[in-house]
Order: C-alpha cells, then structure tokens, then sequence
C-alpha cells in the first residue's frame, strides 16, 4: 500500500467504528482485525501503519467525529506530512475542501470536560496515554520474588503486593509463567480492589459482577482455595471465559452463577445474611479505562451514562441484604465520574443508613467521599473509584 493507501484505509476504518460506537457495534480492535482479514494484499508494515493513523485520530477526537475523513482531516492539519497525502490520486483522500467538517482536538468529550478537569490538570491528558502492562502474582502458584527474577525489565508495582509491571510489549501469554498459571493480566488498580475485599479462607464471598473473573481468581488465591466464591453475572460468555482461567490458575472454590437481568435479587435469595463480603464491581462507563478503549469515549452519551447510573444503583440494593452481620460491601467502578462513583456512595448511604463506610486505601489515591479516587496522572493506575462499608 502507498502511503496515501493507507490513508484512505484509516479513513474507511474509523467510518467503521464512528457507526459502531454510535450503535453500540464491535470494538475498534475487531474491526480492524476484520478489515484486513478479507484484505491480504496488506503486509504487516500497511496495517502496524494503518493501525497507528486509526488510533491517531481516535486519541485527538474527545467527541464522536462526524466521519472518518473529519477524524483525519484533524489529525492532518497538525502533521503537514499526512496532509500532503490528500492528493486525489488513486487509492488516496481527495483534497480539503475550504468549510468541510474537520474534528476538533480534545481529550474528553466535551459534556464531561469540566467534570474531569475538576481532578486536576494533568488528568485528562493522561486518561488517554498509553497504558502500562501490569501483572498480578498468582500466590497460589508462585510469589513476587520469583517472577521479578524470571522475566527480565520485570519491576514492582507502587501499592500492591502481589503487582509486578512489565516491559511494553512484553508477550504475557507466550511466557511459561503465563501457561502454568503463576501470573494473571491485571492493572494495578483493579488488584488493590480484589485486596481491599480482605477475603480470607473460610469465609463466604459473593463477587456480584464478576464477568470473565479476574478479580474473582484474585478473591481465590487471597481465600487459598477455602470457603464459598459465588461469581455471578448475567451473561454466561463471560462466565464461560472464567473456567479456562480458573484450571489455569489451580482454583477449585468457584461456584458461577447465571443471574437472570432484572430478577436477580430472587436468584440471589438463598444467600441473603450469608456473606461475609460482596463485592459490586458494577458495570460502568470505563471512564478509567480511556488509554485501553479510547474510542469508549464515543459510546458515551448524556443518556447512556443517566441508564449507567440507574443500573448501578439496583444492584447495590440487591447486594446489600446479602451481607452478613459485620458483613463488608466494596463497591467499585473505572471510573473517574462521580456519578458512578462519590455520588453513588451518597445515594447509598441515604437509602441504607445502618452502613458505615471504612476507609479504603491508606496508601494509595486520594479520598474522595466516602471513598478513594485512583487516576492514571496520581497513581499510574487504570481511573477506579472505590468504597468500603461495613453492616453493623
């Protein structure tokens, strides 16, 4: 493919993904994988290119572009090199047009700029950097020590005992620590909310939105394969994923549980006053997780975010009565939006007065609330939201 090619194709591959993102379509790494699929003529060089101007155009653009030529158009006016492919010839873009759309720079979109620039000035910026490759140590399998020495670069993470960070680019699942189960893919921030659920053998542990189960096999390795971990969701493709995961890994207390969308409390009833911890990983935005899924932001809407809200709301009332007394609720989203987070805590403590919140994290984040703040420019982390509260 010729340069210009390739720009044409970055232009028909984010017309793909605008229309998926407004219609709740495939994720732009399917999309791509597909588009050069049926199109064999592109080496690795055209699509790693290809590829890269995609993305480009999705990091610059914190709304929804109007097309994908807008998207690049913005893109190329801040890179003379790409403009000058605008050519016309063929297999290229034609020329700008004086007065045609062209997306406007900006980090978030623009309905939630105040919202996240009141988390300080360098935070948007870094929702969309790159992401570092986190690791979580599998202690059932292996300890930290013995993975830093096994892979080389390997170094510490800031806050969790058991995070390992890794080399970019490094290829986890190629690894024999990967294959024997001794490490999981995992940020930092999600393995400081499995640790602040203090699961420990023998108890009862209800993991309410468990989905492919990452932080479940981490609730399991903290349990050491002792006591009840019921795993629940309400899509069995997720649930389905976690038991490859969980041979891997040597765990043999999970017990997945298939809830029913809207009936979930009585599918739940036989564990009421049982639990000895829950954990409400509720479904969220992603608004803390826009340098791994930037074109997330284009999926959000006003109205999205309002249903979002709503939802996470049920299933904290459902969750609730499972506790124990003395029992421990941790609620958490990634998400920096206090309308998923702070605000939801509030709203829960005025419909559940009896709960007391606990303080979540001594040495990381920041509180926020009745809770923590955890962002990528503060703690190199994915953006978590999360809060502990005690039954009496």
């Amino acid at each position: 493919m010729t340069p210009a090619a390739r720009a044409q194709a970055a232009i028909d591959l984010l017309d793909e993904i605008i229309v998926a993102a407004r219609d709740g379509g495939a994720a732009a790494d399917t999309l791509i994988a597909r588009y050069f699929k049926v199109r064999r003529y592109a080496g690795s060089k055209d699509r790693r290119a290809v590829r890269d101007l995609v993305y480009r155009a999705i990091r610059r653009s914190g709304d929804r572009p109007a097309t994908g030529r807008a998207a690049l158009l913005g893109v190329a006016g801040e890179d003379l090199e790409l403009l000058a492919l605008f050519d016309g010839s063929p297999h290229a873009p034609q020329p700008p047009v004086a007065g045609e759309a062209i997306a406007e720079g900006r980090a978030v979109p623009g309905w939630l700029e105040r919202d996240i620039e009141a988390l300080g000035p360098d935070e948007a910026k870094a929702l969309l950097g790159r992401a570092p490759l986190d690791i979580r140590v599998n202690r059932l399998k292996s300890d930290r020590d013995a993975v830093l020495t096994a892979i080389d670069g390997a170094t510490p993470t800031d806050y969790s005992d058991q995070g390992v960070r890794l080399p970019e680019g490094f290829a986890v699942e190629a690894h024999p620590l990967w294959a024997s189960g001794a490490i999981e893919v995992q940020d930092e921030g999600s393995q400081l909310i499995s640790a602040l659920c203090e699961a420990r053998p023998g108890m009862t542990v209800v993991d309410l939105c468990a989905g492919a189960g990452g932080k479940t096999l981490a609730l399991a390795a903290d349990m050491e394969g002792q006591g009840r971990l019921i795993a629940c969701d309400t899509v069995k493709a997720r649930l389905d994923r976690m038991v490859p995961r969980a041979e891997r890994a040597g765990v043999t207390n999970i017990e997945p549980r298939l809830l029913d969308g809207g009936r979930e409390a009585e599918a739940l009833r036989d564990l009421e006053g049982q639990a000895d911890v829950v954990l409400v990983d509720a479904p969220c935005s992603g608004a803390g997780t826009w340098r791994r899924n930037p074109e997330a932001r284009w999926r959000l809407t006003p109205q999205r975010l309002a249903a979002i809200n709503a939802l996470q709301s049920r299933i904290i009332d459902f969750a609730v009565p499972l506790l124990k007394p003395g029992g421990l609720l941790v609620y958490a989203v990634c998400s920096v939006l206090d309308s998923e987070g702070r605000d939801q805590i509030a709203a829960l403590r005025a419909r559940h007065s009896a709960l007391t919140p606990e303080t979540a994290l001594h040495h990381a984040g920041r509180i926020w609330g009745d809770g923590v703040l955890l962002t990528p420019a503060r703690d190199r982390t994915d953006g978590f939201y999360v809060a502990r509260l005690r039954k009496p």
